[in-house]
């Protein structure tokens, strides 16, 4: 996949994840791997899990995350089975694990440690670039990858939300500007994820959801991303027909994610 157009640091980090990829590939090819694959399930554990009824409480997917791009280290020690139980005990209903390992000091392992730790749907949120990517998710137990739309063309994300569903796995299909909204919806996206930082410059700006969100059909499943980190910011999305918020930093740099999480878990019911 040619990184042309696509924004500096997004290049950066798909560049390195595609060598990173490549030596994995080599220790163990896609043949292989495939070896390992099970009996399909059928996909859409997360999309059934995040839809919200009419006035009802936002879903959350809660995220373990050690350190990102634009905040740096936000967790120095990382248990992720804790933290999955952690979170399904508080109402998530979902987990988001980040296994990029050069810029968000992720593990593919994480996958295999919080699968055995919840009954949750379990997103495996790294940046792919390979279709090897998802045979890896699905061997892990993964319920759903997400896929970035600035990534990839129009035939590349159809191929690959087609390639998840085979596997069984929901693709959250992420987005940050009407162009990229309506490229997912074409490529058959049935949730969708609203990046409110611009991966040109990194910053935040959570009118990007409010935005975008009335342009979602009523059958697409909605999460709002990044910077959400207080009751009042949940109050304005529940407002609207926004399904489910996803949040990590608010919970990894807490001393007592526990405590953090019944506070949002309250806003998000309102």
């Amino acid at each position: 996949m040619s990184t042309a157009g696509i924004p500096d640091v997004l290049a950066r980090i798909a560049d390195d994840r595609r060598r990173r990829i490549a030596e994995l590939q080599r220790a163990t090819p896609a043949h292989m791997l495939r070896q390992r694959l099970g009996a399909a399930p059928p996909a859409g554990r997360l999309e059934r899990a995040l839809r919200r009824e009419p006035g009802g409480a936002l879903r959350m997917i809660c995220e373990i995350k050690r350190r990102s791009p634009s905040k740096g280290l936000l967790r120095e020690t990382v248990d992720p089975a804790a933290l999955a139980a952690t979170y399904q005990a508080g109402g998530a209903a979902a987990i988001s694990v980040v296994t990029e390992p050069d810029h968000f000091g992720g593990d593919l392992a994480w996958i295999d440690a919080v699968r055995a730790a919840t009954t949750l749907p379990v997103l495996l949120k790294d940046f792919v670039v390979d279709d090897w990517q998802l045979t890896d998710a699905a061997v892990r137990g993964a319920d759903a990858v997400l896929l970035i739309v600035a990534m990839h063309s129009d035939v590349a994300l159809q191929r690959l939300i087609s390639a998840a569903r085979l596997l069984g796995l929901d693709a959250l299909v992420e987005v940050h500007t009407l162009a990229e909204l309506q490229l997912a919806l074409r490529a058959g996206a049935t949730v969708v994820g609203i990046n409110n930082r611009d991966l040109h410059t990194f910053d935040v700006d959570l009118g990007t959801s409010l935005a975008l969100l009335p342009k979602l059909p009523p059958q697409v499943a909605t999460v709002a991303e990044s910077g959400l980190s207080t009751p009042d910011d949940l109050a304005r999305l529940r407002a609207t027909r926004c399904d489910a918020v996803l949040m990590g930093e608010v919970f990894m740099t807490s001393a007592d994610p526990a405590a953090t999480l019944q506070r949002l878990a309250e806003a998000a019911r309102g």
